[in-house]
């Protein structure tokens, strides 16, 4: 446990320091192509019906999620058979990888360069990178709106919920939950060429995220007043919104942002054409605007620093007893 901790505080530090190594060979990455280059082959092998794309996604999720936990499991124990401190190291690049805060920083963060130069077009380009929805018609508005819910959405299965695994099993259980967080944002779609093969994926993405998306959200409370928001607007709102979303575990940091910042999200959005009806989380005590997106970023450092400091307690608690 000692050792999964050390390796992930390092990972955690260099992911702070340098965000995603873009130059470099990333897992998650790898796990994306394992995906799209084997799912034609497993639609071919079951009939084309419900019940034989249902058997299809079961068994594909299955696939990618035993090979992309198994060889990273299979390499750090080659790790280790060549000394302790080879493993200790793969494990902390790995834990580096597979930790997203500074990332989704980043790119968040040019949204907010676009807009505070007035540059509208260039914000519905930065933030069409990183939201589903149609960007094309948004406003100044609309999208600071999408950049500040998609880093309050992503700080749980993004940051807290990879850490969190981390924390318990090492890489080896990251790459479990990376594996079935790649599968749903792939194939977890509710539409005509999803709605049954991926069905399977998508469950269990919500079956693995339902207890980090709720400590998520607690945290998220818990660190408003550390980056100079409203805890008691915050836990009051999480409270009343955090299942406004049709995913168990979606609302939850989103409504915590919503109420710490004092604003409303989410709300009705168009995808591919289609607007879709959604519920508000929050409040509009005022507009968003492209600082938020800004205090939206620096919550999430703070929530993810209390998560770790609180790994860190709960292991020494645990010791002295």
């Amino acid at each position: 446990m000692k050792w999964n901790l050390l390796a992930l505080t390092l990972g955690f530090v260099l992911d702070r320091i340098f965000g995603d190594p873009r130059k470099l060979y990333h897992p998650v990455r790898a796990v994306g192509q394992l995906i799209s280059f084997w799912e034609k082959g497993f639609r071919r092998v079951f009939p084309r019906s419900e019940g034989g794309e249902l058997a299809a996604g079961v068994f594909f999720g299955l696939f990618v999620v035993l090979v992309s936990t198994a060889v990273p499991g299979f390499l750090l124990w080659l790790a280790f058979k060549a000394g302790p401190w080879c493993a200790f190291v793969l494990a902390v690049f790995w834990d580096y990888q597979l930790l997203a805060a500074k990332s989704l920083k980043v790119e968040s963060m040019k949204v907010h360069a676009a807009l505070e130069k007035g540059d509208l077009a260039g914000g519905r380009q930065a933030v069409s990178m990183i939201v589903g929805r149609d960007t094309e018609n948004l406003t100044e508005e609309g999208v600071a709106k999408a950049a500040v819910e998609t880093v309050a959405e992503n700080t749980s299965d993004g940051v807290i919920a990879p850490l969190l695994c981390l924390a318990l099993g090492g890489p080896v259980l990251g790459f479990f939950y990376k594996s079935v967080n790649t599968l749903d944002s792939m194939v977890g779609y509710k539409n005509e060429k999803y709605l049954y093969f991926g069905r399977f994926s998508a469950k269990m993405d919500d079956v693995l995220n339902w207890i980090p998306a709720r400590v998520s959200g607690l945290l998220m409370v818990l660190a408003s007043p550390l980056a100079g928001l409203s805890m008691r607007q915050a836990f009051r709102i999480y409270r009343r919104d955090r299942r406004k979303h049709a995913s168990p575990n979606s609302a939850h940091t989103e409504a915590a942002a919503a109420g710490a910042l004092g604003v409303q999200l989410a709300g009705d959005a168009w995808y591919f054409g289609k607007l879709c009806k959604k519920p508000s989380m929050g409040e509009p005590l005022r507009p968003v605007e492209y600082e938020d997106i800004k205090r939206v970023n620096y919550l999430m450092y703070r929530t993810s620093d209390l998560a770790l400091t609180g790994v860190w307690i709960l292991f020494m608690i645990y010791h002295l007893l």
